[in-house]
């Protein structure tokens, strides 16, 4: 695919979001068993995100969720999407992390932002205006602790350290992927660049900023001396596919809209009513936003070819792992992404699709000796040829000379 810059990796976004009302331990553990079948089925990662309010996103603690899968699973790439960094002190985020480095043994990529759920830092008494500038002083804290040998003092308003470093070093060479997580605003490529780490774009595609985030990662690589690269770029994307659209359509209307899903959401949370499109409710509106793919896989690979173009392109599309359809829809909906609209961005379908056109081009010089061969087998054992092969044979030879005819 044009402008995409290598083969594009495909996760899975676990904010997680469940409808009040069921019960949170199997909402939970169906998160848990969601990313074990994503394996399965050949997706290259997961991301669990740390919540402590509004009811919808359950999980507290991603290390916590990561550390439960990461027994289950071999293969898969495990992140935190996002540590709310201005609730924790950053020593003690880098030593937990540093721990999880190990006991997934390399398969843990930190994912950090400033806390996007204004609810939780309300719980907290974190002024909202103070969020993103102690993202900014805790990540630094983290790069430090993370890369230097050299002890680290610092104090700020909210945390102080005392010629503080880790005391193991990482499993991964030379330590894991860090990213920090951006909406609309330059802050998070602001601080992917000044550290030269991943940029996980967890909202915003629909905004016409979506379009100058790598812009903006990159000058602020080139002024802290980083090298960036579009392919530690994540985009979250909202997908579910059916095998026609109409059914796809159907299976989210339900979900969507009949079971007002969302409805009270719009009534209270601006931000999260924008992560799923347009707040009328209505499933054809919500579809006109870039970040709402919902149809077929041939809907999806012409959708996410067009985001590529607008963003001049990124390394892997995250699905946000909403509930729009029952368990079984879902599943089908990741089964038919991984099938046909991965390999499209990831160069498999090319070369296959070549092979499969030469061999049937050349098919006359290829098999054409065929008949003859079988015949000459035959001949060669003293054996006479079984009369329905040989009538076969003969029809190969009877259509083969009208062809050339």
């Amino acid at each position: 695919m044009k402008n995409q810059p290598g083969r594009m990796k495909f996760g899975i976004f676990i904010a997680p979001w469940h409808a009040v009302g069921e019960h949170p331990t199997a909402a939970i553990h169906r998160d848990l068993d969601l990313v074990v079948a994503a394996e399965h089925l050949g997706f290259d990662e997961a991301w669990f995100g740390e919540h402590h309010s509004f009811a919808r996103e359950i999980i507290s603690n991603p290390m916590i969720a990561i550390a439960g899968v990461a027994e289950r699973t071999k293969r898969i790439r495990l992140g935190t999407g996002v540590v709310s960094l201005p609730y924790h002190h950053p020593l003690m985020v880098v030593d937990d992390f540093l721990q999880l480095d190990h006991q997934t043994r390399g398969r843990a990529m930190l994912g950090v932002g400033p806390g996007a759920l204004t609810s939780d830092a309300y719980m907290m008494g974190i002024p909202t205006e103070l969020q993103r500038q102690r993202q900014a002083e805790a990540l630094d804290a983290i790069m430090h602790l993370a890369r230097s040998d050299e002890p680290l003092t610092m104090k700020t308003d909210w945390f102080e350290l005392n010629e503080a470093r880790l005391q193991m070093q990482w499993y991964s060479d030379p330590h894991p992927e860090f990213a920090t997580a951006v909406t609309v605003t330059p802050s998070g490529p602001t601080l992917a660049g000044k550290h030269g780490i991943s940029l996980l774009s967890v909202a915003g595609a629909d905004s016409d900023a979506f379009q100058r985030v790598w812009g903006w990662t990159e000058e602020a690589a080139a002024e802290h001396g980083h090298a960036v690269d579009r392919r530690n770029w994540r985009v979250v994307l909202n997908i579910h596919l059916a095998e026609t659209r109409e059914e796809a359509i159907e299976d989210v209307r339900r979900g969507y809209a009949e079971r007002a899903y969302y409805g009270d959401v719009r009534d209270t949370d601006q931000r999260a009513a924008g992560l799923f499109g347009p707040a009328t409710g209505e499933i054809e509106d919500a579809m006109k936003a870039r970040s709402v793919i919902i149809g077929t896989p041939e809907d999806a690979i012409q959708k996410i070819q067009d985001l590529v173009d607008i963003s001049g392109g990124f390394g892997t599309i995250l699905c946000f792992a909403h509930e729009w359809a029952n368990t079984q829809k879902i599943m089908k909906s990741y089964e038919l992404l991984m099938r046909y609209v991965a390999p499209a961005f990831q160069g498999h379908i090319d070369r296959l699709t070549e092979a499969r056109d030469f061999v049937e081009d050349n098919r006359r010089g290829i098999f054409g000796a065929t008949p003859a061969a079988m015949t000459k087998a035959f001949d060669d054992a003293g054996k006479e040829m079984p009369d329905a092969l040989k009538k076969g044979l003969e029809a190969v030879k009877k259509q083969r000379e009208e062809q050339e005819a």
